[in-house]
């Protein structure tokens, strides 16, 4: 069961949520990330479709993603409505990846919980909810683990037993997927040496982007097409990332390729 640390969600927010009981007056639904706290499923807030009957759109034992749209906190529990016909499309893919990420994330935890003998509970507050403030969400606190280690902890106060196991399971449960980006440079000197300018701009780039991003395991080759073309390839775990080290590495490219008389362009592949 994924973990929240608040009770109750608040007005706005999209919930996952399983169909429990269905009435001819809406349905009664459980909140699957608060612990299945119950909420309320009114027959107006369904579905803008037209439907005669309730079970036409829903089925007991369904999941949905649901938008709350009431939280009275007069009442004890706290009564709450939700509704599933305000989700878009691409709200209710969204969530839904991120629920998948968010289950994923809880089974690591519970790995760890179970080698340390405490409940997962314990490993949330000791260092999932840590991960979440640095990274937005536990899994990609995990996946930053396995990918630089106990570097992507730092200054966040985990028990270094918590941490080094975490780490552990991360590397053997979280798949991290690369993606890359390229382009093609041109590179053209009329020098006597002009061969060996090229090979200092394009040795130049390769050094400074394995020495300036070696932390945020971003790779660079540069092979050659044949002069004057050039292939350059970045590979990383984000694309946001890759993108601001290419723009990087091809300005800082141009200013060295004016110094060294090449004309220099770069075209996206």
């Amino acid at each position: 069961m994924v973990l929240k640390r608040k009770q109750i969600p608040d007005v706005g927010e999209l919930v996952i949520a399983t169909v429990k009981e269905i009435f001819d007056y809406g349905a009664y639904v459980t909140l699957d990330e608060y612990r299945g706290y119950r909420a309320f499923l009114p027959w107006s807030e369904i579905t803008a479709r037209h439907f005669k009957d309730v079970k036409e759109v829903l089925r007991e034992g369904q999941r949905v993603v649901a938008k709350v749209i009431r939280v009275d906190r007069t009442k004890k529990p706290p009564a709450i409505d939700v509704s599933t016909k305000k989700v878009s499309e691409e709200e209710r893919r969204d969530k839904m990846i991120l629920w998948k990420r968010a289950q994923k994330a809880h089974n690591v935890l519970e790995v760890v919980a179970k080698r340390l003998g405490v409940g997962v509970e314990t490993i949330y507050e000791k260092a999932g909810w840590k991960l979440e403030d640095r990274y937005r969400e536990i899994m990609r606190g995990l996946e930053e683990l396995a990918i630089r280690g106990e570097d992507a902890a730092a200054g966040l106060g985990i028990d270094e037993n918590i941490l080094k196991i975490l780490v552990e399971e991360a590397r053997r449960h979280v798949e991290i997927k690369k993606v890359s980006i390229s382009g093609i440079i041109t590179a053209k000197s009329r020098a006597p040496d002009g061969i060996k300018r090229i090979k200092d701009l394009l040795g130049g780039m390769i050094d400074e982007v394995s020495k300036k991003y070696s932390g945020s395991n971003v790779k660079i080759e540069i092979y050659t097409l044949g002069a004057p073309r050039y292939r350059l390839t970045l590979e990383g775990t984000d694309y946001k990332v890759l993108e601001r080290v290419l723009s990087e590495a091809i300005e800082n490219a141009k200013d060295m390729a004016k110094k060294l008389g090449i004309e220099f362009s770069f075209e996206r592949s």
